[in-house]
């Protein structure tokens, strides 16, 4: 049976290695599982203190997706088999995933990401925190958890906050999607490559001159990628974010969510990108709109850690919550994308209840280590 990470190492020209990683579930678009997330944290570490391995390099299988998330199916199963929780499949998921993300944040050799096709949800949590992201002419990114009752986790609340002026903000609470030159402005990419180059980016890289020091290969990487980035320019896509970054900005420019929920939703254009997100937020659930709110607020001052440790607690508070299970029920299991959301407006969430969101469920972090 064929692995769902594979794991390959290339002699570079003076005798280094460089790594492979690839996930390999095309099927269900790279989506991860426990036993991915398990594979990819154990061989990272391995390879971390490897002498002879002087970068990484994370990408897909397939030609549509790089990752699309986490298995959400399997979440599902874990929220209705025990409602209320613990929901232990789900919970232990957060808690490795998440470590899987910090671990790629502060990994001590370069890393690169080629993020071609979609990259959504766990995908971008993988993809944020490489240090070298690549992405293409059909990348299409966004974290679009307000359409099943999530919130944008695997550190979300870091990326978002840190995206230029409030756009991290409408695009968590709009499942607003990105193309690579979105993803250029927005800062969750760095180098825009055509597909088709790949290989021959590869064979450049493997042929550097690497010294084995983190710093010194990272700037020869950047300088190899930023070389082939350039004559591929004429090949970007039309932006998205960067000429509406006004209207973002007008928009979200409010003391209060049902204020800047309403800009958003009573907004009159023909644009087809700024209404699909407007339909999003209308059609996707006042509660995680709510969440998504509140952990941009809270996450303002957090370290790193810190905002992985806070988005375990509310991730497992939200998947014993009955909002979740009927948001991926309408979207994923019977598909009828009618979901029966608790709450029809975020006036009408309870602060009591948005209290307990961010109320620890245990006496200890799962992720205090970090």
């Amino acid at each position: 049976m064929t692995s769902p990470v594979l794991f390959e190492t290339h002699s570079t020209g003076n005798g280094k290695q460089f790594a492979v990683a690839t996930l390999n579930e095309e099927k269900t678009l790279n989506s991860l599982s426990i036993e991915m997330v398990d594979l990819l944290s154990a061989q990272l570490l391995q390879w971390q203190d490897d002498e002879q391995i002087v970068a990484v390099m994370l990408q897909a299988a397939g030609e549509k997706a790089f990752c699309a998330g986490g298995d959400v199916q399997k979440l599902h199963g874990s929220a209705v088999e025990n409602p209320g929780g613990p929901c232990e499949y789900a919970e232990n998921f957060f808690e490795r995933e998440y470590a899987l993300d910090y671990l790629i944040h502060t990994y001590k050799k370069p890393m690169i990401c080629w993020g071609h096709g979609i990259v959504m949800g766990g995908g971008l949590g993988l993809m944020a925190g490489c240090r070298h992201r690549v992405v293409t002419e059909r990348t299409r990114m966004a974290m679009p958890e307000i359409t099943i009752g999530l919130f944008p986790d695997v550190g979300g609340s870091w990326f978002l906050n840190r995206a230029p002026g409030r756009t991290g903000l409408y695009l968590g609470l709009t499942a607003g999607s990105m193309n690579a030159t979105d993803c250029l402005f927005v800062g969750y990419g760095d180098f825009f490559i055509e597909h088709s180059s790949k290989a021959a980016v590869v064979a450049q890289l493997l042929a550097l001159e690497w010294t084995a020091n983190s710093d010194t290969d990272s700037g020869a990487i950047d300088a190899l990628l930023a070389s082939v980035s350039a004559a591929a320019d004429a090949a970007k896509p039309a932006a998205n974010i960067e000429p509406h970054f006004d209207i973002i900005q007008q928009l979200t420019d409010y003391d209060n969510l049902s204020d800047i929920v309403e800009a958003i939703k009573g907004y009159e254009t023909d644009d087809k990108w700024l209404n699909k997100g407007a339909a999003a937020l209308a059609h996707g659930s006042a509660l995680s709109a709510c969440n998504i709110y509140q952990a941009l607020k809270q996450a303002e001052s957090m370290t790193l850690a810190e905002v992985f440790q806070f988005e375990l607690m509310l991730a497992t508070n939200i998947i014993r919550h009955p909002e979740f299970a009927e948001g991926v029920r309408a979207l994923l299991i019977d598909k009828d994308q009618q979901p029966r959301w608790l709450f029809d407006t975020v006036n009408d969430v309870p602060a009591s209840l948005l209290e307990q969101m961010i109320t620890p469920p245990w006496d200890k972090n799962p992720l205090a280590h970090l």
